[in-house]
């Protein structure tokens, strides 16, 4: 679903999560994407306090639940605060639907509708191949969930999730690809959701060159909407970089 933020902007530039202030975060980009959802979802009155704060057109999106996408085993499981029991944590992850993600779904949304975003995105670990029950689980989950009007986005990570198998997938579940465009190329239609993960792939601690970025300017699809997320140590200053490169001609 096309948000009137992306009718009117061709690149909106910003970081994954707040890397800064959330004054600066809101003075300088037109866009964020909050992190905080995927460990453990805030408060709708802190999600409250963050909408109202930012300027009437700045876009926010969110990362779902771990519980929906990350077995339990994930590390990252070390920052959940919801009191689960083993039964429950049993159920979690790799788009099962059951009490327990879909609990993590409607809180995801809850958080969504009070930011107004303008996408989910759903990450999902390496260990989350597309195996024929990996696949069927996903078509279940996107078939059943209560779809709002605005982009779900999905991130696979993993060379098996190959062009050919994402692009009838994605069509069918109304979903957009996100992808770091260093590691590939967006399939699909809509927008263009870009996370910057660092290089090599997902090297955090990476501070993007400007070689870098004037190539992450050509990637850009001229006819789509495109959010660039720039999800590194530095991620920042190589954001208003970046906004500063697509204002000038290439060198």
């Amino acid at each position: 679903m096309e948000t009137a933020a992306a009718r009117h902007s061709t690149v909106l530039v910003g970081t994954c999560g707040f890397a800064e202030s959330h004054q600066r975060s809101f003075r300088d980009f037109r866009i964020l994407e909050i992190q905080q959802t995927f460990y453990q979802p805030p408060r709708l009155d802190t999600a409250q306090r963050w909408r109202e704060a930012a300027p009437p057109d700045f876009v926010f999106t969110l990362k779902a639940w771990q519980l929906i996408t990350h077995e339990a085993g994930s590390p990252t499981y070390r920052r959940l605060r919801e009191p689960l029991g083993s039964r429950e944590l049993a159920q979690a992850g790799g788009f099962r639907w059951n009490a327990v993600t879909r609990m993590a779904w409607k809180r995801t949304l809850a958080v969504a509708r009070v930011l107004r975003v303008g996408a989910i995105v759903f990450q999902t670990p390496p260990s989350f191949l597309p195996t024929r029950d990996n696949v069927r689980r996903l078509r279940h989950f996107f078939a059943v969930i209560e779809r709002p009007r605005f982009w779900l986005v999905f991130e696979p990570r993993g060379s098996g999730w190959t062009a050919d198998l994402l692009r009838p997938l994605l069509d069918e579940l109304a979903l957009i690809h996100g992808v770091d465009p260093f590691l590939g190329r967006p399939v699909g239609n809509g927008l263009r959701y870009y996370r910057l993960h660092g290089r090599p792939a997902y090297g955090y601690r990476h501070r993007y060159t400007d070689a870098e970025l004037w190539k992450l300017k050509m990637m850009l699809d001229p006819e789509r909407a495109n959010w660039v997320l720039f999800n590194n140590a530095h991620m920042a200053e190589d954001a208003r970089r970046f906004i500063r490169l697509l204002k000038e001609s290439p060198p």
